[in-house]
């Protein structure tokens, strides 16, 4: 129990970090904001492991929870925008 209030604790400063990063319209508020930090630290865990950077069953750690959020960001907005005209 006590670990997953942490990992909502610091999905919750890493969604955070990733909007700051980068501003813009998005929906939701602060539990749209956790759910992308918790979301963006599976990601991050699961590209360092398949990179070689983490062992198994080893968490993504705040940086790159950070950076996976943002990634995941990006990608919403990209889809959110439909395909391109032209």
């Amino acid at each position: 129990m006590l670990s997953f209030i942490w990992m909502c604790l610091i999905g919750l400063v890493a969604g955070a970090l990733a909007k700051m990063l980068m501003p813009g319209k998005d929906p939701g508020g602060m539990l749209v904001t956790m759910l992308l930090g918790i979301a963006g630290s599976i990601v991050a865990g699961f590209l360092g492991r398949t990179l070689g950077w983490y062992q198994e069953g080893q968490t993504a750690g705040l940086i790159m929870s950070v950076l996976g959020a943002v990634l995941l960001l990006a990608l919403y907005r990209m889809l959110k925008k439909g395909p391109a005209a032209g």
